[in-house]
């Protein structure tokens, strides 16, 4: 996959670009346009994951021990197929399984993993930076903008900006819906962007959706039922006009 394309997504995890540009790269894929999703964070969990958050979570995934990644990978990997898209998965721990020289979490908590990036976490984030560069061209690369803080989308974040390519950032659904102005707070305010909104077809709405309901472990996690999943896409839509990236209108400006 070293080709030039057309649209190059950066996703921290297994479901964030299907969930926050599934139907911008399904519009691109039925135009005929080369779009690619890249994880980031998508290798796998250590045999013995030190730390209660990655059991507990690898349980209300419904997932089995030592199989976490395996199986979130095959979801990704479907809901991208459905989409028509390419697929690239690097092989990088994501924060919740990230240790200390010790074999201690470098975020043990959920309040760690939307906390501060941890000095010890610096050559993952000096590593990611230098694959985001060596990344093929592309027209439109899109990273996440970093909404609701978690520490590994803060990571690629930083890790785009720094690798002196031009991006655009989306904005990380549902994390857009569920915290209060927490697009305004990715932005630092709106002063300085410009959005730029796909209007959603009932086609691309119902390809983006049939798409996210692959993630089988995920959808019950974060939002219960198939029709809650819906119904917040529906409102994030209504909220934003469609689905939106933000493009900087002058240069500079901070990092989160």
């Amino acid at each position: 996959m070293n080709g030039a394309v057309d649209l190059l997504v950066l996703s921290p995890h297994l479901d964030d670009a299907v969930l926050s540009c599934g139907a911008r790269l399904a519009a691109a894929a039925a135009s005929g346009a080369a779009a690619r999703v890249v994880t980031v964070f998508a290798g796998d969990e250590p045999a013995a994951p030190a730390g209660r958050l990655a059991t507990e979570l690898r349980e209300r995934w419904g997932l089995p021990p030592g199989g976490v990644l395996a199986a979130r990978r095959q979801e990704d990997l479907e809901a991208c197929r459905r989409l028509a898209v390419e697929v690239e998965q690097w092989p990088l721990r994501e924060a919740l399984y990230r240790c200390d020289a010790a074999g201690e979490p470098l975020y043990p908590t959920l309040a760690a993993l939307f906390g501060e990036i941890a000095a010890a976490d610096q050559p993952a984030a000096a590593e990611v930076a230098a694959r985001i560069a060596a990344l093929p061209p592309a027209r439109l690369l899109l990273a996440p903008l970093a909404v609701g803080g978690h520490v590994d989308h803060r990571v690629v974040r930083r890790a785009a900006e720094a690798s002196g390519r031009e991006i655009a950032y989306y904005e990380e659904f549902p994390y857009s819906e569920w915290k209060w102005f927490a697009v305004e707070r990715a932005l630092g305010g709106r002063r300085g962007w410009e959005p730029e909104v796909l209007r959603l077809t009932p086609e691309l709405a119902g390809r983006r959706l049939e798409a996210i309901r692959a993630y089988a472990s995920q959808v019950p996690a974060l939002f219960r039922t198939e029709a809650r999943l819906a119904k917040q896409l529906r409102r994030a839509a209504r909220r934003a006009g469609g689905e939106r990236i933000w493009r900087r209108s002058r240069p500079g400006g901070p990092a989160r």
